[in-house]
């Protein structure tokens, strides 16, 4: 797919199984985009606090802050929607409640609805992301609230992320008519248009890869627009073809191996040897089951984008070595 399919995204939605790596890569889009000059929000939901934790700092909040400046001269600002605030906007927005809205929260009655209406809960946390997209300038000139080219949700994972994204579906039995209602269609249809694409994020390994596919079958089955496969931490042969089929002989002769660290001055013994061959045997394997997986997602028939394993933990160089592959691959534009 080239980036000329992704001009008209403004939201791109991220999500993956636990410990892909869902939040640095929502990070890392945000940055790529911002390296084209664009000016990104990046958000949250889950109140983790992942993005103040990539960016290394201070917690997020309810007001949209600069958290990095692209390469490019873009700007990508954070933002951590939490549910009880984004019920006491939406009561003044639609009820002008004022100072009732402070007494609905000291009495309990927020907490109460936010935790005993999920579907309420995710309209209104999709609802602040929503109103991030729709921006657009007024006639006398922008609007106090800031504008962005793109806009980067790091969703729930695959596990809840269907009944996240649809919002309509938990709404049924909650709200029939009214602002509610409304909100909610109008977020749906954001979602299921074209511009939105909804990203998924995974690991060369089994259970993130079967997550995946269970996850854009559902995606799919609610209309939402699927977006890449992005896999992370992948693996790639430090070594040729030829040496790989020697490690994975079940005769492997590790007498050359010897041979060749003793013609560089180091000297092994037995174990040493052992220790190297087992390693590369265990390489084998990895590189064997990513084949198997990789076949696995090709199915999708996605886009995909592939991201390396950063060694030594995710620091702000890391960060930029994935937007920069990220935006090398040219799949998001």
């Amino acid at each position: 797919m080239s980036s000329g399919d992704w001009d008209g995204v403004r939201l791109h939605v991220v999500t993956g199984k636990g410990g892909t790596g869902k939040t640095t890569i929502a990070a890392a889009l945000a940055m790529s985009l911002a390296t084209h000059g664009k000016r990104v929000l990046l958000a949250e939901v889950e109140g983790r606090q992942g993005i103040s934790g990539v960016f290394d700092v201070p917690r997020l909040g309810e007001d949209e802050v600069q958290v990095a400046t692209g390469p490019g001269g873009g700007q990508v600002m954070g933002l951590s929607v939490d549910p009880k605030a984004a019920l006491l906007e939406y009561l003044q927005m639609f009820y002008k409640l004022g100072m009732a809205g402070g007494m609905l929260e000291r009495f309990g009655v927020i907490d109460f609805a936010t935790t005993v209406a999920p579907g309420l809960r995710d309209v209104l946390l999709i609802g602040k992301v929503y109103e991030a997209v729709r921006r657009r300038p007024s006639r006398r000139g922008t609007r106090s609230a800031q504008l962005y080219d793109a806009v980067v949700l790091d969703a729930p994972p695959t596990g809840r992320v269907g009944q996240f994204l649809g919002v309509n579906h938990a709404m049924a039995g909650l709200a029939k008519m009214g602002p509610v209602k409304n909100q909610a269609d109008a977020i749906t249809a954001l979602l299921q248009s074209a511009q939105t694409a909804v990203h998924l994020v995974t690991l060369l390994e089994e259970m993130p890869v079967q997550e995946t596919v269970e996850a854009a079958a559902e995606l799919r089955a609610l209309s939402l627009p699927l977006g890449a496969v992005v896999i992370n931490q992948e693996v790639t042969p430090p070594v040729g073809d030829g040496t790989l089929a020697q490690l994975a002989a079940t005769d492997f002769d590790d007498a050359p191996l010897a041979a060749d660290l003793a013609a560089v001055g180091l000297r092994v013994g037995p174990r040493m040897l052992a220790g190297l061959a087992q390693t590369g045997r265990d390489l084998t394997q990895r590189l064997a089951l990513q084949d198997r997986e990789r076949d696995a997602l090709a199915g999708l028939g996605l886009p995909t984008v592939h991201l390396p394993l950063v060694p030594g933990g995710m620091d702000a160089g890391g960060l930029l070595e994935l937007a920069d592959a990220v935006a090398a691959q040219g799949v998001f534009g």
